[in-house]
């Protein structure tokens, strides 16, 4: 069985690797949409894998970090793509959620990736 909970945070950024003159190389910024999957067995009593109310409380902390700053300035964002970011918020929530099974990340309404660890 596999869940998600999905969170939105406003952020601006630059991508400082493209080819010079690349719009994405300007300032600029993205409602971005993040989806945690979760995978597991559901707990006979409960009848779920994750209460998403736990989900929520351990992203708190990185959409707090997120959240209407600028990612470049984020240690580890230096180059903040959406597979980066993607990868970035996976080290970072792995240890807390053992269960995390993906990540999917929307950086515009048609465009993203999504990320399943190493």
């Amino acid at each position: 069985m596999e869940i998600f909970k999905e969170f939105t945070f406003e952020s601006a950024h630059r991508l400082p690797n493209v080819p010079q003159g690349h719009k994405c190389g300007r300032l600029h910024g993205h409602s971005f949409r993040v989806a945690l999957y979760i995978s597991g067995t559901v707990d006979p009593h409960t009848g779920w894998i994750r209460d998403f109310g736990e989900i929520k409380s351990v992203f708190k902390p990185l959409y707090e970090l997120l959240d209407h700053n600028y990612l470049n300035d984020i240690p580890g964002l230096e180059n903040p793509t959406s597979e980066n970011l993607a990868k970035w918020i996976w080290t970072e929530l792995k240890p807390l959620l053992p269960e995390l099974s993906r990540i999917r990340i929307h950086e515009t309404c048609t465009s993203g990736c999504e990320y399943c660890g190493d």
